[in-house]
């Protein structure tokens, strides 16, 4: 009955995907093919009803998201009054979203760095751990910089004239004092007032270390609530995502209804610059690294089929996390090194986020028509790599720092609501980079220490 239904499903999307691939040549060669507005308005009415009884079927919010951006660039079409009217749930969506920044930055960073008894305890396994993460999520923000460079995705969308009767953050130009000064936090209840990310990173960061010198008894208390806040953050992102087929949908339906439907153009620009980008990071990154500590590939990627897999369908890192652990473990990193490394990656080695941080402001910033040198570029990167931490484990999390950092650069906000439409596609490549990383990571480490077991794994390779 299960594989009956299953096969049920498969043939339903490939129905609908096929479909889909049809009612597109057929409007990209409408004047060939000599097909009136009433026949491709009935093909795409057919193609929806087949993916809504697809995600009927499914039952799955990310197919439900899909769904959503599919009837948002429909309505779009169709009815552009009523899918600007509809801007407001989108509106909505984004200000839940907001509402996470600073006790998701603060619970999971305090419950990173204090869960350790010791700092000192780490040893070479603790200092390592950070270089390599940081390395790596720097040459990610570079190779996430010259993509979209080279792309131009943001070039050439038009801001709508509604939105210019708007108030949008004003550009600010700061010295470089002042950058940094705005680092640290004057006032920790005003910083999560005005949602400034980097002093909130920068407080519980200290917050955290600090906490390590305490004794026992005295920091867990803390430390639980630390703990208890970052479980219930989570819930809350997982009820508020229940709410993201409608922000989702009513994003793309006003963008297409008030931008037009050449934004999207643009919009699937991005979403290729992305994939092509993390494909090269990759290639051209990551595999030397296996390579480098002889890792057979073969062995790393069947390790690590599953939990990409996971990750990839929820676009969350943290549901890939248990079967992760158990797979490196049978890959033969020793279970302390995974211990350490991959929740401390979950935190501070998101490569795939990192990237696409990079890209998507820089995305926004030519969407609004406002240059950027390179070494502003570089500045906003640098500031990515400090206010993306601790956020893995979050469907679409990344969105929030994004939010955050454009409107502490003084960058306006608009185009992020064209693209919440295709978030989803861009956290399914993102969060399986994330995934990919750590795993790497932890074998990194391993080889450093002297204590990947050769043995282990070529026995998981053969087997």
């Amino acid at each position: 009955m299960i594989i009956g239904m299953k096969v049920k499903k498969e043939k339903i999307l490939l129905i609908a995907f096929l479909s889909f691939l049809a009612a597109i040549l057929m409007h990209l060669s409408k004047s060939f093919f000599g097909v009136n507005k009433f026949t491709l308005c009935l093909l795409r009415y057919c193609v929806i009803s087949l993916f809504m009884f697809y995600a009927f079927l499914k039952k799955d919010l990310t197919t439900w998201i899909l769904l959503s951006i599919i009837i948002g660039i429909e309505i779009g079409l169709d009815q552009p009054k009523i899918a600007v009217e509809l801007r407001f749930f989108s509106q909505i969506f984004l200000r839940l979203i907001k509402t996470i920044i600073a006790p998701i930055l603060f619970s999971t960073l305090v419950v990173g760095i204090a869960s350790h008894s010791n700092i000192k305890q780490l040893g070479s396994m603790g200092w390592k751990s950070l270089l390599y993460f940081e390395i790596v999520t720097t040459l990610a923000l570079f190779v996430g910089l010259i993509a979209i460079n080279v792309s131009q995705a943001g070039v050439g969308i038009v801001m709508p004239a509604g939105i210019t009767e708007q108030q949008l953050p004003k550009v600010e130009n700061r010295s470089w004092q002042e950058t940094i000064i705005h680092v640290f936090p004057e006032n920790f209840v005003k910083s999560i007032y005005h949602g400034d990310v980097l002093p909130i990173v920068v407080f519980s960061v200290i917050f955290g270390v600090s906490m390590v010198f305490l004794e026992e008894k005295k920091r867990n208390p803390i430390l639980l609530f630390a703990e208890s806040l970052s479980e219930i953050m989570f819930k809350f992102t997982k009820i508020i995502m229940y709410f993201a087929p409608i922000g989702v949908g009513s994003a793309i339906a006003y963008t297409v209804g008030h931008m037009g439907l050449d934004i999207l153009y643009n919009l699937f620009q991005l979403l290729l610059t992305l994939y092509i980008a993390l494909i090269i990071f990759l290639v051209v990154i990551l595999y030397p690294i296996l390579l480098w500590i002889k890792v057979p590939l073969k062995a790393f990627v069947k390790a690590l089929t599953e939990p990409v897999s996971l990750a990839f369908a929820t676009t969350s890192s943290e549901s890939a996390l248990p079967l992760l652990m158990e797979n490196l473990e049978k890959l033969g990193v020793p279970r302390k090194i995974i211990a350490f490394v991959i929740p401390t990656g979950y935190s501070f080695n998101l490569d795939g986020t990192t990237l696409y941080l990079s890209l998507a402001t820089v995305f926004v910033a030519q969407a609004s028509g406002i240059p950027l040198s390179f070494s502003q570029q570089i500045i906003i990167g640098l500031t990515l790599i400090l206010t993306s931490k601790g956020v893995a484990g979050v469907p679409r999390a990344s969105l929030v720092i994004l939010l955050s950092t454009v409107a502490s650069f003084g960058l306006p906000t608009w185009p992020i609501l064209a693209i919440i439409g295709i978030d989803e596609l861009m956290d399914m490549a993102r969060t399986t980079v994330n995934v990919i990383g750590n795993g790497l990571a932890s074998c990194v480490i391993a080889r450093s220490e002297g204590e990947l077991n050769d043995k282990k794994m070529l026995e998981y390779n053969k087997n």
